[in-house]
Protein backbone atom coordinates (compact mmCIF):
# COMPACT_ATOMS: atom_id res chain seq x y z
CA UNK A 1 0.00 0.00 0.00
CA UNK A 2 0.74 3.69 -0.49
CA UNK A 3 2.35 5.72 2.66
CA UNK A 4 1.38 8.79 3.32
CA UNK A 5 3.22 11.60 5.49
CA UNK A 6 1.74 15.21 5.19
CA UNK A 7 3.67 18.57 6.80
CA UNK A 8 3.58 22.16 6.06
CA UNK A 9 1.73 23.20 9.03
CA UNK A 10 1.64 25.58 11.68
CA UNK A 11 0.23 28.69 13.16
CA UNK A 12 -1.05 31.61 10.74
CA UNK A 13 -2.86 34.65 11.36
CA UNK A 14 -6.17 35.37 9.89
CA UNK A 15 -5.92 36.06 6.21
CA UNK A 16 -2.92 34.37 5.58
CA UNK A 17 -1.60 30.98 3.40
CA UNK A 18 -0.23 27.86 4.08
CA UNK A 19 0.36 25.41 1.91
CA UNK A 20 0.36 21.79 2.85
CA UNK A 21 2.41 19.29 1.49
CA UNK A 22 1.18 14.99 1.61
CA UNK A 23 4.48 13.00 0.73
CA UNK A 24 3.69 9.25 -0.48
CA UNK A 25 5.84 6.48 -0.65
CA UNK A 26 5.39 2.64 -1.50
CA UNK A 27 3.01 1.72 -4.21
CA UNK A 28 2.47 3.59 -7.56
CA UNK A 29 1.15 7.12 -6.48
CA UNK A 30 -0.17 7.98 -9.37
CA UNK A 31 -2.53 4.98 -9.41
CA UNK A 32 -4.33 7.15 -6.76
CA UNK A 33 -7.01 9.79 -6.52
CA UNK A 34 -6.01 11.94 -3.78
CA UNK A 35 -8.14 13.78 -1.15
CA UNK A 36 -7.87 16.01 1.78
CA UNK A 37 -9.56 16.23 4.82
CA UNK A 38 -9.62 18.18 8.32
CA UNK A 39 -10.46 17.31 11.86
CA UNK A 40 -11.21 20.20 14.85
CA UNK A 41 -11.38 19.40 18.21
CA UNK A 42 -14.91 17.99 19.10
CA UNK A 43 -15.87 17.17 15.51
CA UNK A 44 -16.23 14.83 13.38
CA UNK A 45 -13.38 14.51 10.01
CA UNK A 46 -14.63 16.58 7.14
CA UNK A 47 -13.49 16.42 3.46
CA UNK A 48 -12.04 19.44 2.14
CA UNK A 49 -11.35 18.25 -1.24
CA UNK A 50 -9.50 15.74 -3.86
CA UNK A 51 -7.69 15.82 -7.24
CA UNK A 52 -7.78 12.49 -9.88
CA UNK A 53 -4.80 10.78 -10.58
CA UNK A 54 -3.50 12.72 -13.24
CA UNK A 55 -4.42 15.92 -11.50
CA UNK A 56 -6.24 17.09 -14.17
CA UNK A 57 -9.70 17.02 -12.18
CA UNK A 58 -10.39 18.72 -8.67
CA UNK A 59 -13.45 18.90 -6.69
CA UNK A 60 -13.76 21.24 -3.76
CA UNK A 61 -16.07 21.26 -0.49
CA UNK A 62 -18.76 24.06 -1.41
CA UNK A 63 -19.76 25.11 1.46
CA UNK A 64 -16.18 26.33 3.20
CA UNK A 65 -13.55 26.30 0.98
CA UNK A 66 -14.78 28.34 -2.11
CA UNK A 67 -12.33 29.81 -3.96
CA UNK A 68 -9.68 29.56 -0.92
CA UNK A 69 -8.27 26.48 -1.26
CA UNK A 70 -6.47 24.87 -3.82
CA UNK A 71 -5.26 20.96 -4.61
CA UNK A 72 -2.83 20.09 -6.95
CA UNK A 73 0.16 17.34 -7.34
CA UNK A 74 3.22 16.23 -8.88
CA UNK A 75 3.15 12.28 -10.00
CA UNK A 76 6.92 12.41 -10.57
CA UNK A 77 7.67 13.74 -6.66
CA UNK A 78 4.79 11.66 -5.15
CA UNK A 79 3.43 15.15 -3.93
CA UNK A 80 -0.33 16.39 -3.36
CA UNK A 81 -0.19 19.71 -2.27
CA UNK A 82 -2.99 21.85 -0.30
CA UNK A 83 -2.91 25.23 -0.74
CA UNK A 84 -4.65 27.60 1.33
CA UNK A 85 -5.26 31.27 1.42
CA UNK A 86 -7.41 33.65 3.25
CA UNK A 87 -7.38 31.38 6.31
CA UNK A 88 -10.03 32.21 9.30
CA UNK A 89 -9.84 30.79 12.80
CA UNK A 90 -12.58 27.98 11.86
CA UNK A 91 -10.20 26.71 9.43
CA UNK A 92 -8.22 25.59 12.27
CA UNK A 93 -7.84 21.06 12.84
CA UNK A 94 -5.89 19.01 11.60
CA UNK A 95 -5.46 18.14 8.23
CA UNK A 96 -5.05 14.93 6.86
CA UNK A 97 -4.56 13.53 3.12
CA UNK A 98 -5.72 10.39 1.97
CA UNK A 99 -5.60 7.92 -0.98
CA UNK A 100 -9.15 6.46 -3.01
CA UNK A 101 -9.17 4.34 -5.94
CA UNK A 102 -12.72 6.15 -6.77
CA UNK A 103 -13.26 9.60 -7.57
CA UNK A 104 -15.70 12.18 -6.22
CA UNK A 105 -16.28 10.43 -2.98
CA UNK A 106 -16.22 12.76 0.46
CA UNK A 107 -16.72 10.02 2.82
CA UNK A 108 -14.25 8.94 5.04
CA UNK A 109 -15.07 5.56 4.59
CA UNK A 110 -13.96 5.60 0.84
CA UNK A 111 -10.04 6.41 1.76
CA UNK A 112 -8.04 3.04 2.38
CA UNK A 113 -4.67 4.81 3.14
CA UNK A 114 -4.68 8.03 5.51
CA UNK A 115 -1.06 10.05 6.87
CA UNK A 116 -0.98 11.31 10.65
CA UNK A 117 -1.73 14.59 9.90
CA UNK A 118 -0.63 17.92 10.44
CA UNK A 119 -1.97 20.56 12.85
CA UNK A 120 -2.97 24.18 11.21
CA UNK A 121 -3.58 27.34 13.37
CA UNK A 122 -5.15 30.38 12.70
CA UNK A 123 -5.09 32.68 15.22
CA UNK A 124 -7.96 35.77 15.04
Amino acid sequence: QVQLVESGGGTVQAGGSLRLSCAASGQTFSDYNMGWFRQAPGKEREFVGTINWTGSSTFNAVDFVKARFTISRDNAKQVVYLEMNSLKPEDTAVYYCAATRRWIVTSVKEYFTWGQGTQVTVSS
